[in-house]
């Protein structure tokens, strides 16, 4: 998969112990990368990250992205040949909270990664990931692309508004005279098993049904552009793999990873659809103390689709059953295996993206 580029090579990866960075690292290392993970904390207990150790990397090192003398001491020392930055502070909510520290993390985390690498002699890509929100939201019917007004009204979509704008200044001014090719990812409302991050429909789904609780819903005819957490993963690499061999000439670009058009759907759909597999009741309750999202957010990824080959793999279906079927397997299987079962259900992904001919995961 991916030509064999991720093979014998050493790949460091910020924000290694959250969600999506601890399924990057569990894929990383079955395809043969040494993998070294550089993270502040563990953002949840129980967390995806517990579960795997060795299993999803080799070294794993606790720092900062806010701490520039230590993140460019540890790349220097590790000497990865690609970096995937994913360490953030990633709650909407979060950030409404504390914007200073929003801005302190995924503006000046994202500088200081591209500053780290910036006089690195071994790293040859860097694929930085930064978000949906991105965009000025003005709730379209169609999706957004690249090219489209960056923004925000919150804190966390002007923060990562921001870091686009602080990856393309670099990439022009500094890395790409030195030879390190750089791309930002944008993707989001992201799905799958092993995240109980707080004020995301997921977690709390599962948090109140497996206590016997009754869910709350903030915003139930909210629709989001739902994908699994292997979707945009499989898009990263795909996109650090094509950095690597340098072969379309794409430094600097930004590509949208998102599903397919049918999977913008309702936060209660999701609700029910997830009631399909475990059991649970919920009710529609405003929180008035909660700051407004966004009602729409879609993306447009004919970019991804034609420069880099890619598109998602599963339907909505296949999207929430890999999703319930890992917290059954979490609260009611066998917690010891669960590594093994998520190593599973990247193979079973493999081979859907497989049988539907998707590029990367065919043999050259």
């Amino acid at each position: 998969m991916f030509n064999n580029i991720y093979s014998d090579k050493k790949i460091l990866v910020t924000g290694h112990t959250g969600f999506k960075g601890s399924w990057l690292c569990l894929w990383l290392k079955s395809l043969g990368a040494e993998v070294a993970g550089f993270s502040a904390y563990v953002p949840s207990k129980p967390a995806h990250f517990d579960f795997l150790q060795e299993d999803a990397y080799d070294l794993s090192i606790e720092g900062d992205v806010r701490d520039f003398e230590l993140l460019k001491k540890e790349i220097d020392n590790f000497c990865p040949d690609i970096v995937f930055h994913l360490a953030a502070n990633p709650i909407v909510s979060d950030c409404y909270k504390d914007p200073r520290m929003a801005f302190e993390v995924n503006l000046m985390g994202t500088v200081n990664v591209l500053e780290a690498v910036k006089d690195s002699k071994s790293v040859k890509s860097v694929v930085m990931i930064t978000s949906d929100k991105c965009y000025e939201n003005v709730e379209w019917y169609y999706g957004y692309r690249e090219g489209d007004k960056l923004g925000g009204i919150d804190p966390y979509s002007a923060s990562k508004a921001c870091a686009e704008i602080a990856i393309s200044s670099l990439q022009r001014s500094f890395l790409k005279e030195k030879g390190i090719r750089v791309c930002s990812a944008r993707a989001g409302n992201v799905i799958g098993g092993g995240d109980w991050a707080a004020n995301r429909i997921i977690p709390d789904i599962v948090k109140k049904w497996y206590s016997s609780e009754e869910l709350s819903i903030r915003s139930p005819n909210s629709t989001r552009p739902w994908q699994h957490v292997l979707e945009p993963l499989s898009g990263y690499l795909q996109l650090g793999a094509i950095l690597d061999e340098d072969i379309k000439s794409l430094e600097g670009e930004a590509f949208n990873f998102g599903p397919r058009e049918n999977l913008d759907i309702s936060v209660l759909e999701v609700v029910k659809s997830m009631s399909k597999y475990i059991n649970g009741s919920w009710k529609v309750e405003a929180d008035a103390s909660f700051k407004k999202e966004a009602g729409l957010l879609k993306l447009n990824c004919d970019k991804a689709n034609f420069l880099l080959d890619w598109q998602a793999s599963l339907n909505y279906e296949e999207t929430i059953r890999f999703t319930a079927q890992w917290y059954k397997e979490f609260y009611e299987g066998n917690r010891d295996s669960i590594c093994e079962f998520s190593k599973n259900q990247i193979k079973e992904y493999c081979l859907i993206a497989k049988k539907k001919n998707t590029s990367w995961s065919l043999d050259d």
